[in-house]
Parts: structure tokens; C-alpha cells; sequence
């Protein structure tokens, strides 16, 4: 007795799926994890001043002042938030005494200075 098998489209199909599951499951968590100050148009690079503005730039770039606060994110450590902000985890710590190193809350609001 030899069985006939039938072409199920399903039996292509599913593989496939799974493969383009995979592919955009990578791009978006490859994606999550930037955290780009520039596109929240704060803390970012300094650009000098723009020629609408009608003065002359001197060429002197002034330095960047540092934001007060971080707010955390789901999934951030102090070692996370230090590389991010470039404040020291030790500073971190002696700021904000109340927090707990090992469970941060995300929305709590840290100081950076």
C-alpha cells in the first residue's frame, strides 16, 4: 500500500513565514535598543550657530551642558544609564540615594548633577 501524498501549499508556506518572522523579529529589537538624543532634539551634538541667526560663528565650539535628569527605561541599569549620560556610576548612586541599583523603576527620574 503506498500512500499518495497531496501538495498542501501550507507545507511551503509555513517555513517561509517562520523565516520572515524571524527576519522582523531581529530588525525590531535590533532596533529598541538605540537610544538616539537626536531625534528627541535634546542633548545633541553641537552644531554651532546658523547664519539666520545673524551673527558670526567664531569657531568655538562651546561645550555641551549636560541634562539634569534621565528618566529610566524599561530595561536600564546604572551601568546602562552611566554609559548613556557619561555620569560615573558612583555619582549616579550619591545623587540618588533612594533609588535601588537592582530593581529600577521605569518613568522613575534620576539626577544626573
Amino acid at each position: 500500500m503506498s500512500e499518495q501524498r497531496t501538495s498542501n501549499p501550507l507545507r511551503i508556506l509555513a517555513p517561509v513565514a517562520l523565516v520572515l518572522f524571524a527576519i522582523v523579529l531581529l530588525v525590531v529589537v535590533s532596533s529598541s535598543g538605540v537610544d538616539d538624543d537626536s531625534t528627541k532634539g535634546g542633548g545633541g551634538a553641537f552644531t554651532g550657530q546658523s547664519a539666520a541667526d545673524g551673527k558670526k560663528s567664531t569657531g568655538k565650539a562651546r561645550p555641551r551642558r549636560r541634562r539634569a535628569n534621565y528618566t529610566v527605561k524599561s530595561g536600564d541599569s546604572l551601568g546602562s544609564i552611566s554609559e548613556k549620560t557619561g555620569v560615573p556610576i558612583e555619582t549616579l548612586e550619591q545623587l540618588n540615594p533612594e533609588i535601588d541599583p537592582q530593581a529600577l523603576d521605569a518613568g522613575a527620574k534620576l539626577k544626573l548633577r
